[in-house]
């Protein structure tokens, strides 16, 4: 009895005080995005932005050969939603290393600019790899996709959708914290 006794007092001392702390942010609605699935729900939820869109992406690339590609249709889709009252803000990691993608996101941040998007440059020394869409502080996209025309036609990858505004807001805390210090050119 006396063991009993004690080994249920060490337990109960090791889950106070040796737990690990869990939290989950509440979703309405959480969707699993493969492969060729996220092109047409990006570009609807785009294109159905009605107050704020901000884009955190690794590489955004721009073909001239290819208007109708994708990753055009995504970068058309932000400019018309500026266009349209929408506030939108769109970070883009440059290099020291990465010439390929620090000139591809110059590139694609010039024809954003140009339009009146808002684009940051993160700094040198910081690689920005998230792949992130913020929509309305309710829509969240995050996973694996760049938008860029293997990603995005191609590669396996995969990403979820999630409806929530409190991890909305939890990443639009973190994308504005990222703003902060970023280049603006």
């Amino acid at each position: 009895m006396r063991k009993k006794l004690r080994f249920l007092y060490l337990a109960i001392i090791f889950i106070l005080f040796f737990r690990v702390p869990v939290f989950a942010l509440p979703a309405q609605d959480v969707e699993v995005i493969t492969d060729r699935e996220y092109f047409p729900i990006v570009h609807q939820a785009l294109r159905e932005a009605s107050h704020s869109i901000q884009v955190m992406m690794y590489t955004i690339g721009h073909y001239e050969k290819y208007p109708d590609s994708p990753s055009n249709t995504l970068i058309k889709d932000l400019i018309e939603a500026k266009q349209r009252g929408v506030e939108v803000k769109v970070i883009l990691d440059v290099s020291d290393w990465n010439q390929k993608v620090t000139r591809r996101n110059e590139n694609t941040g010039r024809i954003l600019s140009k339009n009146g998007v808002d684009v940051g440059y993160d700094p040198l020394p910081i690689n920005t790899h998230a792949k992130l869409v913020i929509i309305d502080g309710i829509i969240t996209i995050l996973g694996s996709t760049n938008w860029t025309y293997y990603s995005l036609d191609h590669n396996n990858e995969v990403s979820v959708l999630i409806k929530s505004k409190e991890v909305t807001q939890k990443l639009s805390d973190y994308f504005q914290k990222i703003w902060r210090t970023c280049q603006q050119k």
